[in-house]
């Protein structure tokens, strides 16, 4: 084995490694990746970068912009109220959610498609008296399964597509090549779902964030003839206090929100702090402080102000505060926005929030600048579930939406124009037409998806160029005795594991030269592995931190990390088996001379 080969071997075991074990964001460690490749001169500039102008980066980053154009012209939120009706039975509300949430997840990012579905449905659970914990993991499982039904369900098929033409200089796969796997994998898992389910699921009633603003809210009036009138926030001792949070200030009519040090108080301001609310009695013994005993009953945060935004919002593991104190992480300075409440594993957390570290999946309440909704829309830091004060989409283009769509899969199809060149035009359509603004085109690009995916083209690029791939190779075609139905499985067996442990879309494209190169060294046929691949790191059910739905139905669900290794395991068997048995009966695994 080469120096060459080695360093590559080392860049990849660190790449999984640091992926499993830290907390470092997948575009980092894959761009650190490609740095270190590029200048030891294992990879040549353009080999290091050919993941950028890949057709399959170009479509995912497409499809993006069609996919927040469904969202904000209203098209999902119309198709979701008209699906969801009045079932009499758990059952029946299991299949009200499935076939909309499968459809839409077959050819949409199913995160805006689950992002839309959860208030919904939290809201739809009270009127059918059913808790949210059984329908919300029922809602991310289809979301996932709908991927699987065509080569757009998913970034990740697209990318494996990609990089497939890119390494073997095929054409590719069509738009429905998968579909005869997904739609019997999504068919089984559906049934399991709907016959099992409401057996396993937990039966918990989650009472919501905003439900007790009043419990974790204190109310005080800034008296005018007292000595605090005219002082700033921190002059006035304000803005450090050890168990509250100085939220927001009302003042003749008008609220300023996410409040700066540096704002002036004036008499008879309404102040509204957040956190402990035992504290009332020493925060009453500033001088120039009174009770607000003759403010209104209800907390002045269930009021609509246009200056502010109730917010409840999932921490991604992408955050940056992860692991830190609210009070460390500069949560107000970072954000602009102001921790209300916080949520773990269904239960609000008590104590001083100032204390709180964040953890991947909590439930934030955070009231915030209508900014903050804007950034945060799109798989950011914060995973947005329940924008309390949400405008209404424009549903007046909803149709011209669905039109576009329905264009976009069926000039693929037909073969008319390719499916990067459907979905570029798509994409325009959407902008030209109003469907979304081009603001929010631009921030429903995820670019650490896209950075993730483009270094990653590096690291498949070095074990061809370096032998790797191919030694590799040998080692699993002796290992599986050469027996191609083994090899088959565990191709499954191996990115399944690592779709747990790694993103989807970089376990996907670590094993693609892999397997292409036992395939070439065995004479076997590799689509069959492909599309193997392709299904193992699209069915990722079994951890709440594997894929990006489980994360947003965590917390609003009131689940605990058990229940999805106790129903996701199952979920993850009977797809691989479901899948690797069609692909088993319906190709050949040896290739045609």
């Amino acid at each position: 084995m080469t120096w060459q080969a080695l360093l590559t071997m080392l860049v990849i075991l660190s790449v999984l490694g640091t992926m499993i074990t830290t907390r470092i964001a997948p575009h980092w460690i894959m761009m650190a990746a490609l740095t270190v490749l590029s200048a030891a001169g294992v990879v040549s500039a353009d080999q290091a970068l050919a993941g950028f102008s890949n057709p399959g980066l170009i479509t995912v980053a497409a499809m993006f912009i069609i996919a927040a154009g469904m969202y904000q012209s209203g098209a999902i939120d119309q198709l979701v109220r008209h699906a969801l009706g009045h079932p009499k039975s758990l059952r029946q509300a299991l299949l009200r959610i499935f076939l909309p949430v499968i459809s839409l997840s077959g050819f949409l990012n199913n995160t805006p498609v689950v992002a839309t579905m959860i208030p919904a449905i939290r809201s739809w659970s009270k009127k059918v008296h059913i808790a949210p914990s059984r329908l919300l993991m029922p809602l991310s499982y289809a979301a996932i399964l709908g991927g699987t039904l065509t080569l757009i369900g998913t970034s990740t098929n697209l990318i494996v597509n990609g990089q497939y033409q890119a390494l073997t200089g095929a054409d590719g796969f069509s738009i429905f090549s998968i579909t005869w796997i997904g739609l019997p994998v999504a068919a089984v898992g559906g049934f399991f779902m709907w016959l099992f389910f409401p057996r396993l699921l937990p039966d918990r009633q989650n009472r919501e964030l905003i439900e007790s603003v009043r419990e974790f809210t204190i109310e005080v009036r800034v008296d005018p003839l007292g000595p605090l009138v005219g002082k700033s926030v921190a002059a006035a001792g304000l803005r450090h206090l050890q168990q509250l949070y100085l939220v927001e200030i009302e003042r003749d009519d008008r609220v300023v929100t996410a409040v700066p040090s540096e704002e002036r108080l004036q008499g008879d301001d309404t102040l509204v702090f957040a956190g402990q609310t035992e504290a009332i009695t020493e925060l009453l013994r500033i001088p120039g402080i009174r009770p607000a005993s003759e403010i209104a009953p209800g907390s002045t945060l269930t009021k609509d102000r246009e200056e502010r935004r109730l917010v409840e919002a999932v921490v991604s593991p992408n955050c940056d505060g992860i692991g830190q104190t609210i009070r460390d992480s500069r949560f107000h300075d970072r954000y602009g926005a102001i921790v209300l409440a916080v949520a773990r594993n269904g239960k609000r957390l008590d104590g001083n929030l100032g204390q709180i570290k964040l953890a991947a999946g909590d439930v934030l309440l955070l009231e915030a600048r209508p900014a903050f909704v804007s950034r945060q829309r799109y798989q950011r830091d914060f995973l947005l579930i329940n924008d309390l004060q949400e405008q209404s989409p424009q549903h007046d283009r909803h149709r011209v939406a669905w039109a576009i769509l329905f264009g976009v899969v069926l000039s693929a199809a037909i073969g008319l124009t390719s499916m990067l060149n459907a979905a570029l035009v798509g994409a325009g359509l959407m902008i030209a037409l109003n469907c979304c603004s081009f603001a929010q085109a631009q921030r429903s690009l995820d670019l650490s998806v896209i950075i993730t995916i483009g270094a990653s083209f590096a690291l498949g690029n070095a074990m061809l160029e370096t032998g790797l791939a191919q030694e590799l190779a040998v080692w699993t075609i002796e290992t599986s005795s050469g027996k191609p139905w083994l090899l088959l499985i565990l191709t499954y067996l191996v990115v399944s594991l690592l779709t747990e442990s790694i993103t989807n879309n970089a376990a996907a494209i670590l094993m693609l030269p892999i397997v292409l190169s036992v395939t070439g060294e065995a004479g076997l046929n590799p689509e069959p592995f492909v599309f193997a691949i392709m299904m193992a790191a699209s069915a990722s059910f079994a951890t709440p931190l594997g894929y990006q739905t489980n994360l947003m139905v965590y917390g609003p669900g009131n689940y605990r990390f058990t229940d999805f290794l106790r129903l996701g395991l199952p979920m993850n068997l009977i797809a691989g088996v479901t899948a690797v048995s069609l692909i088993l009966w319906r190709m050949p695994l040896v290739a045609v001379v």
